[in-house]
């Protein structure tokens, strides 16, 4: 199967999971919808600023490796697209709010997941998503890699596979004194999920794009 994903489709595939899992009453998504979706400000990195012919051409190769459909609604209404990936991939439910939370985000670490993720799934804990993350690395072919860790951090980052492998560098010597990643990481992830929620709020207060 061919998971070579390239950043638009990585992020057009994870915004139309994660918009079905967080905002169902919008879900299948216009393509103005999407192209909103992949561009938001928040809970995003990096933000984009997608037109939408680019969306449309990830919607088509994503439709080609049979990880996303066109819905063509009666009566001449808007056409909406929708993801196949829980058909294709066959991952869980917990599987899928980690592994969208690492094409929406980045590389992150197993506690920024915790937060970021919590949208779309409560974990209990770390040791929880630590095993939807081994899971995911059992995959065949693998989903998402365990990182070296860098100088100056305590915790390893993950980041998804569905573009290929990565070009991982070996760490340098460490010469500054560790800094407070961990903690900084996990109140920017907070305050990012509350901005979220309030732009969640405000679209809900608006309508969906059409």
């Amino acid at each position: 199967m061919d998971l070579l994903l390239d950043p638009a489709e990585v992020r057009v595939l994870g915004a139309l999971l994660e918009k079905e899992i967080t905002t169902p009453e919008y879900y299948p998504l216009t393509l103005n919808a999407l192209v909103n979706a992949c561009n938001q400000r928040t809970s995003r990195d990096p933000v984009t600023s997608y037109d939408g012919d680019t969306v449309l051409a990830a919607l088509e190769s994503l439709r080609a490796k049979k990880l996303s459909m066109l819905i063509i609604p009666a009566g001449g209404r808007v056409n909406k697209h929708a993801h196949r990936i829980s058909e294709t991939l066959n991952p869980g439910r917990r599987e899928l709010a980690v592994l969208c939370t690492l094409m929406l985000r980045g590389q992150q670490t197993s506690g920024e997941i915790h937060v970021r993720s919590g949208r779309m799934h409560q974990f209990s804990g770390l040791d929880e998503v630590e095993a939807v993350l081994e899971r995911l690395m059992a995959f065949d072919p693998p989903l998402a890699v365990r990182l070296p860790k860098q100088p100056g951090t305590k915790e390893p980052r993950y980041a998804h596979l569905l573009s290929g492998p990565l070009a991982v560098c070996a760490p340098e010597i460490e010469t500054e004194a560790p800094r407070r990643e961990d903690r900084l990481s996990a109140l920017e992830a907070e305050v990012a999920r509350l901005r979220e929620e309030v732009e969640d709020l405000k679209r809900r207060l608006t309508g969906p794009s059409e």
